[in-house]
């Protein structure tokens, strides 16, 4: 087996930290946690589970905060874990099983839950993620929200990560929010530009590629919440830069 290095980026994940660095020990030796300045007790509970904690205030972003992360990764192989993701036993079986990949970064399964109720539909599995990459030949790219795993090659291994997404629909939204008024942001230094149309056309394509084309009618109220969530986010990162422009141009 490789030896890996596991990575976290935090705030206020008191209630997450201590599984998901558990989670990461089954095949990591070495655990860097980056928190950006939480007011809760995640910082204390990171380094009394062993892990090797920073402290970066401001939040840099999420590619560039987990960027920082890397440097202090003892070994080139890197398992990256959001707080409240947790490796399923049979991605630590592969894993383990397993000494050379070949490649420069690897993608599994992702199955991901609203409080304890996990859906196959609108789009929340198979959900193909990068989590495990060498940081030798791969790295974050530099996006405020959403970041992904940048490599050249890559190769989908059997194995699952459980991603507790949301607590509730308003924890679901909430991020939504959030994350729209940092895409929007980011889009504006950028110098980008958005129209009514365009966030219309946006937020209902979203809306409909998860709700029909990946069946979210199928699973209840929880598909409708989550396409109508991928909709108004698709939808309000487009409004909040017409809204940035606008305050821009007083």
């Amino acid at each position: 087996m490789h030896p890996y290095s596991g990575l976290i980026i935090t705030y206020n994940e008191a209630h997450n930290i201590c599984a998901c660095i558990a989670s990461l020990a089954q095949v990591c030796s070495d655990i860097v946690v980056v928190d950006s300045g939480s007011s809760d007790v995640t910082v204390e509970l990171a380094r009394a589970a062993g892990a090797t904690v920073l402290v970066q205030v401001p939040f840099l972003g999420d590619g560039p905060q987990r960027s920082l992360g890397l440097r202090h990764c003892r070994h080139d192989w890197v398992i990256n874990l959001d707080a409240d993701e947790r490796l399923e036993a049979d991605l630590v079986a592969t894993l383990k099983a397993n000494a050379e990949w070949l490649v420069d970064a690897l993608e599994c399964r992702r199955r991901n839950y609203i409080g304890e109720r996990f859906t196959p539909y609108a789009g929340q599995y198979p959900d193909y993620i990068c989590r495990i990459f060498d940081r030798r030949h791969a790295d974050f790219s530099p996006l405020k929200a959403h970041s992904r795993v940048q490599a050249k090659s890559t190769r989908r291994i059997d194995g699952h990560v459980t991603h507790y997404s949301y607590r509730d629909y308003d924890d679901m939204f909430a991020r939504i929010n959030k994350y729209s008024t940092w895409q929007a942001q980011e889009m504006f230094a950028n110098g980008k530009s958005a129209s009514l149309v365009k966030a219309i056309a946006h937020g209902s394509v979203a809306f409909v590629k998860h709700y029909i084309v990946k069946r979210g009618f199928l699973a209840g109220c929880d598909g409708l919440s989550i396409s109508l969530s991928k909709g108004l986010g698709s939808y309000l990162k487009d409004a909040k830069l017409i809204e940035l422009r606008k305050a821009q141009e007083r």
